[in-house]
């Protein structure tokens, strides 16, 4: 069991290392806040705002991808707002700052990320500074949850960064294939069940709740992933969501492979989709690499305009 853990460790979570993006003088730090979830649970929050008298346009969120903390999107949260456009980022529960004192079988699931977390912050940033709608980012996880959050109507429009499936028979390679499947089926459930949760000591970023991790598990080994199985009636779910999607993928991205890409986008059957999948020739991104500040005048330039262009009122 420890030589299995300790191959699928080198060879699946520590291929990419993630990069930190916490600025050393303290520049994207943003304005902490509590913001209630739909089941009234407190979820750390930070409010990056504009410049004083800028116009802002509407507010955007950033939905964190698993296992990665707020503050990670600080530097691209900064940016953003320097540009008029105010920017809510947050830990889901378990992580970061809104983890409990003990996690170790602390209640709490991928489904709970998107109908109670992520659904308290787009409503709390579409009441309090948007108007009543705003735009997500979404990060990975991020662009998944979005199909599941029970009002998407607020919701403006999205821009997904290796957002993906999460099934692994899209892996490219056989052997890709059986070490993902001897990760989802054994490793993250057993060590999950065992522990109460799941270490980010195995290179997955912060730990997370038991819950969480077992529902991962058991959607990426089911065939259609979180819209599988006994969940196929989630399909209509998605087709709510009617906002254009601007969609990052990139070659070298080992966690989002572009069969894994195009089968989440396939399930947001009702919105405009433009798709960017950006070759190993073209920029050398990986999973994470987007919020470093070396994109920021090429990928967060086309994102800002994106988001911009449809943050403005409809004539």
């Amino acid at each position: 069991m420890d030589e299995s853990v300790a191959a699928l460790e080198s060879y699946l979570f520590y291929r990419e290392r993630r990069p930190r993006l916490e600025p050393p003088d303290g520049r994207g730090v943003g304005r902490a806040v509590q913001i209630e979830a739909k089941d009234g649970y407190s979820l750390a929050a930070s409010v990056f705002d504009p410049p004083a008298g800028a116009r802002s346009e509407r507010p955007v969120v950033i939905a964190s991808a698993t296992g990665v903390r707020q503050r990670y999107y600080a530097a691209f949260a900064a940016w953003l707002a320097a540009r008029g456009t105010r920017v809510i980022t947050f830990d889901y529960r378990g992580i970061g700052g809104s983890r409990p004192r003990r996690l170790t079988h602390f209640d709490a699931s991928l489904v709970d990320w998107a109908e109670l977390d992520l659904a308290g912050v787009l409503e709390w940033a579409a009441r309090e500074h948007g108007d009543g709608q705003t735009s997500v980012i979404g990060h990975s996880v991020g662009g998944q949850l979005l199909g599941l959050v029970p009002s998407p109507a607020s919701i403006r429009s999205v821009v997904m960064v290796g957002s993906q499936s999460g099934d692994y028979r899209l892996w490219p390679g056989i052997t890709e294939r059986a070490l993902y499947g001897a990760l989802w089926y054994a490793v993250v459930p057993g060590v999950a069940s065992t522990l109460g949760y799941l270490p980010g000591s195995l290179g997955i970023g912060e730990d997370l709740p038991g819950g969480v991790a077992r529902e991962w598990a058991e959607w990426c080994r089911t065939p259609g992933y979180m819209v599988g199985g006994d969940n196929h009636a989630r399909r209509a779910l998605y087709k709510r969501l009617e906002a254009p999607i601007l969609a990052f993928g990139f070659d070298d991205d080992g966690y989002a492979p572009p069969a894994a890409v195009s089968a989440l986008l396939s399930l947001y059957e009702n919105a405009p989709i433009e798709r960017r999948q950006l070759s190993r020739q073209e920029a050398k991104v990986g999973h994470f690499g987007f919020f470093r500040e070396r994109f920021r005048s090429s990928l967060w330039l086309e994102a800002a305009a994106f988001l911009e262009r449809h943050a403005r009122p409809v004539d």
